[in-house]
């Protein structure tokens, strides 16, 4: 996917919009079959109230992100993202969803291109929900640091495999992806739960280890995105 003419002509012009950026943060494990997305932004660019785009509000939210940009050195960016922990709200999350294995979506479009619904009169012939830079999908790594005030998390890309040994990684033993997600790819009809057991639709639960994968894709090469040695490591 490339950036929109209309994204580049904004960019280039003299006086450009200013640019939004918002995230989408999908966990990618359930509870109680639930899967959960959070819709959020960081409060910048003009903007200090939610935002509406492309139908889907995003809450502003206390979050500092970095690191982003690509640089020469041959290996891929991890960036930081640092998110308020007001009363405890993440430390709980980490716990709930212990280890946390979530995607991180990042969009970025300019504020002349949202929804009506952002502007006081309601109208905004300029809204367009396909003007936007080309996502990014990052995934969380690690925490690496955790206060009463802030959590900090590593993410890193897709297809980084730079530090697989050292550290540990949490996705290192447990697929990342989502079940029935784009990268997990499976859409049959045999149904497990999360020990591997034989179930019907409504209690079928991926145990995110590589037999789960193996059970549900019997032959050809399995889409799992965690790694079976993990555990080998020392």
């Amino acid at each position: 996917m490339s950036t929109p003419q209309s994204i580049q002509e904004q960019i280039q012009s003299l006086e450009p919009s200013a640019i939004i950026e918002l995230f989408e943060l999908e966990l990618t494990q359930a509870v109680n079959g639930v899967d959960q997305t959070f819709y959020y932004h960081a409060g910048t660019n003009e903007i200090s109230g939610d935002i509406v785009f492309n139908l889907l509000t995003y809450a502003a939210f206390p979050i500092e992100v970095d690191g982003f940009e690509v640089t020469s050195k041959g290996t891929l960016p991890r960036p930081s993202m640092k998110i308020s922990n007001a009363r405890s709200a993440i430390s709980t999350l980490l716990l709930l969803y212990n280890p946390l294995q979530a995607k991180v979506k990042r969009i970025r479009t300019c504020k002349k291109f949202l929804d009506p619904g952002n502007f006081t009169d309601g109208i905004n012939l300029s809204a367009d929900p396909s003007a936007k830079f080309e996502d990014e999908i990052w995934y969380i790594d690690r925490v690496a640091n955790e206060t009463p005030q802030l959590v900090e998390f590593e993410l890193t890309s897709k297809l980084d495999l730079t530090n697989l040994p050292l550290p540990r990684r949490q996705v290192l033993e447990h697929c990342p992806w989502k079940y029935r997600g784009e990268e997990c790819g499976y859409t049959g009809t045999r149904f497990f739960d999360i020990n591997n057991g034989a179930t019907n639709q409504a209690g079928d639960v991926c145990g995110k280890r590589y037999t789960s994968c193996a059970l549900r894709f019997p032959t050809g090469n399995l889409p799992f995105g965690g790694f079976p040695g993990a555990r080998l490591q020392t």
